[in-house]
């Protein structure tokens, strides 16, 4: 299991910030999956979980905060890490976490910290995993 590279999820609803997303993770070795909306990634988390989801907030139809709190809603799903991204100062770090999300981070963002925030959420999840 630990050779296999960490299946990602990225969500957002634009391609843009899914290609450059996409791009920084798969240079680091992980496998990407993209997803463009909450319902798409509700869907897809039935029959596939990641080890990462990686969520923008502000997204039409279903928010970020709205997917993670569906998500943390289903007692079938394993524990999968959640870091919110958004675009947006307004955003509200505490509902985020609040909603279950397990980090936030700001965009632009440094690539080095969400690189950091990506291996610490995956060394969270192989702990959990490992209990």
């Amino acid at each position: 299991m630990a050779s296999d590279p960490a299946h990602i999820f990225v969500v957002d609803d634009s391609a843009d910030n899914r290609f450059l997303l996409q791009a920084l993770l798969e240079d680091e070795g992980y496998k990407i999956t993209t997803i463009e909306s909450g319902q798409q990634l509700l869907d897809q988390v039935a029959d596939e979980q990641p080890d990462l989801i990686l969520l923008d907030i502000m997204m039409p139809e279903m928010s970020g905060y709205e997917a993670t709190r569906y998500l943390r809603s289903r007692e079938d799903l394993p524990f999968i890490p959640i870091l919110l991204v958004t675009a947006h100062e307004r955003s509200n770090v505490v509902e985020g976490l609040d909603t279950g999300a397990d980090d936030f981070i700001r965009k632009p963002f440094n690539a080095d910290e969400l690189l950091a925030r990506v291996r610490a959420l995956l060394r969270l999840k192989r702990s959990v995993d490992a209990e």
